[in-house]
């Protein structure tokens, strides 16, 4: 039986599970935290945007991104995550990957698969169960992992 992962996600943690086949519990191997995702966005900031004058009105604006500081970090965090998959399958450590993550997450994620992570991909749901224990995670997943 070739190895399988799952991974579990939300923006502030990553988990990783393996199961030894297709009907085994999981069994959790790596957790990627990622700090960040938890401060409040104006501490992800240091300084205002900066700032325009409209000229002879004397009207001022701010510049804004038109990603927030929160999603930019959720952004780096799922690059993260990716990057870790990427090596791993490149050491033949998983040939399955089935992700359950939370639906912002997810989409943050299938944003920075590489095309090799993504084809490894057996199956994807968009929910945040981070929190739950392996036997529930399980109850998320197929019958069989096949």
């Amino acid at each position: 039986m070739k190895p399988i992962w799952i991974l579990v996600a939300d923006s502030s943690v990553a988990r990783i599970f393996t199961a030894e086949n297709s009907a085994s519990d999981l069994i959790e191997i790596e957790t990627l935290n990622h700090a960040e995702a938890l401060l409040h966005e104006q501490e992800l900031v240091s300084d205002e945007p900066g700032r325009a004058n409209d000229g002879p009105s004397g009207g001022n604006h701010a510049y804004t991104g038109e990603v927030s500081p929160k999603e930019q970090e959720e952004q780096n965090f799922a690059k993260r995550v990716v990057k870790h998959l990427c090596d791993e399958l490149n050491q033949n450590k998983y040939e399955r990957l089935f992700i359950v993550a939370a639906p912002a997450f997810l989409g943050s994620l299938r944003n920075a698969f590489t095309s090799r992570v993504e084809k490894q991909v057996a199956y994807s749901l968009g929910k945040n169960v981070v929190t739950q224990t392996p036997q529930e995670i399980r109850a998320h997943l197929p019958h069989s992992l096949a």
